[in-house]
């Protein structure tokens, strides 16, 4: 038997999803660092890396959200963040 949480299905999906997407972000960074591509590769690329850096940067504004309801339901806003040790 298994001791574990379940998982929440609804969060599974879009944290494989941030983590492609951020993957994918990495990869299309050493390509323009790498200067191989043409200018035209290199616009298209950028365009993607946008793209990919704002639907990173939801999924991660989504998850600070989800931690300041689990912290404090009654006052997400007056949620601390931790202190580094």
């Amino acid at each position: 038997m298994n001791e574990r949480a379940p998982k929440n299905d609804e969060s599974a999906p879009s944290i494989a999803r941030f983590e492609q997407s951020l993957d994918e972000l990495e990869k299309l960074v050493g390509l323009l660092e790498g200067g191989d591509l043409s200018l035209d590769e290199s616009l298209r690329s950028f365009e993607r890396g946008i793209a990919l850096f704002r639907e990173c940067q939801s999924a991660l504004e989504q998850a600070e959200l989800r931690v300041k309801l689990l912290l404090d339901p009654n006052d997400p806003e007056g949620a601390q963040p931790f202190e580094d040790e």
